[in-house]
């Protein structure tokens, strides 16, 4: 990053510039390398990522499976008390 631009970068993620200031201080410390004394080096991130994505299509399937549950649930109601609809209207 250029001199000047973190103000910048601040300025355009309503952040604070000695937050960004410092961020930039840490990674050209070495703080966020990612070389393999790192805790979490490209294979680990990799192992995660693919452990994400799995955890989110198991999610959108479980989330699925209750859409389409309280739909036939919705639908069962309306069909054993028609008759109560028709008073309330």
């Amino acid at each position: 990053m250029k001199t000047g631009n973190s103000a910048l970068v601040a300025r355009r993620y309503e952040l604070s510039g000695s937050l960004v200031a410092l961020w930039v201080r840490e990674f050209k410390s070495g703080k966020y390398s990612t070389g393999s004394n790192n805790e979490l080096n490209f294979k680990d991130l990799t192992r995660e990522n693919l452990q994400l994505y799995q955890e989110n299509d198991q999610l959108k399937k479980m989330l699925g499976d209750k859409e389409l549950e309280i739909a036939v649930l919705k639908n069962l109601i309306k069909k054993k008390n028609s008759h109560l609809l028709t008073k309330l209207k």
